[in-house]
């Protein structure tokens, strides 16, 4: 006697639910993520543009610059711009809530900095 082989149906349903929801979570996730890695990768680029002389206004205004380039909603006013052994230090720190369903939503805490740790 020969066992039958295969998916059921409702093992098919369910996994295809499984894939369906983690798809459009990664998509409304995804688009975060990758501008939380080009503020980090517009903030790196910005400390190293900047010499020890330069004020906390330049840095905002090249980092404006950078953004805009980029198109990112982050604006400079939401940087905090430190100096630590002569070396200019941006760190960063924002929520973004993700609306997911009805009144649920996903809240993420994006941190982010430019010295070495």
């Amino acid at each position: 006697m020969k066992f039958q082989r295969g998916v059921a149906l409702s093992g098919l349903l369910f996994w295809s639910f499984v894939i369906a929801v983690l798809a459009l979570l990664g998509m409304k996730v995804l688009p975060t993520t990758i501008e939380y890695y080009k503020i980090v990768k517009n903030c790196k680029a910005v400390v190293a543009k900047m010499g020890p002389e330069s004020t906390v206004a330049d840095v905002k205004a090249s980092f404006d610059q950078f953004a805009y380039i980029d198109q990112l909603d982050f604006k400079s006013n939401q940087l905090d711009i430190s100096k630590d052994a002569g070396a200019i230090v941006i760190e960063f720190a924002y929520e973004k809530r993700i609306p997911l369903f009805l009144n649920v939503s996903l809240l993420i805490d994006y941190k982010g900095s430019t010295a070495g740790r």
